[in-house]
């Protein structure tokens, strides 16, 4: 799964003349989905769309806040064009995942950063649509980022499980000293 996130002051999705979502500040968000991509990704992403940090503090500190810790809003628009490659001068979109799959796992999304935010926060447009993307961009701010593939995402999984299985250990051994010391000195 890819998004095309944009720091925006601004946004709105219109179709036609029918405005169907807009948002002050916050995020605006392309979503493109892969005919590889599964619930994993789809984790993966709203996790990070939520705790990716580019707006400033209270303090003024630049990439240290996120949507969440400021309660904006997030404007998330499928776009199946992200997943694209050049076959001369014609684009072929054949990585991408197709109609109603491709709907349903863009609307596992939503769900899932509605229920890890607050579902009045996360806007979207119309899937399928012919739509007009009207941004503000603030900044200019644009980042692109990708889930891992699985293998990737298992192989990040493990390795935290063990980091925190060595921090535990390395914990119980130093409890483990501090008893030992006190039976020593007869505490």
């Amino acid at each position: 799964m890819k998004a095309i996130i944009q720091r925006v002051s601004a946004a709105k999705v219109t179709v036609g003349e029918e405005l169907i979502s807009s948002i002050g500040k916050g995020l605006c968000v392309l979503i493109g989905i892969s005919n590889e991509d599964n619930a994993n990704d789809v984790d993966w992403m709203a996790k990070k769309l939520l705790s990716i940090r580019l707006f400033e503090d209270p303090a003024g500190k630049r990439w240290n806040h996120s949507v969440v810790d400021q309660q904006l809003e997030l404007l998330c628009i499928s776009q199946f064009t992200l997943y694209h490659r050049m076959k001369g001068n014609r684009p072929d979109f054949s990585k991408a995942m197709q109609g109603p799959d491709a709907q349903n796992l863009y609307n596992t999304l939503l769900q899932k950063l509605g229920s890890l935010y607050q579902v009045d926060r996360i806007k979207d447009g119309k899937f399928g649509a012919m739509m007009q993307v009207h941004i503000q961009n603030d900044g200019p701010v644009t980042l692109e980022i990708e889930s891992p593939p699985q293998s990737q995402q298992e192989l990040d999984k493990l390795k935290r499980a063990n980091e925190h299985k060595a921090k535990s250990k390395k914990g119980d051994q130093q409890g483990q000293v501090t008893k030992d010391k006190c039976l020593e000195n007869g505490q």
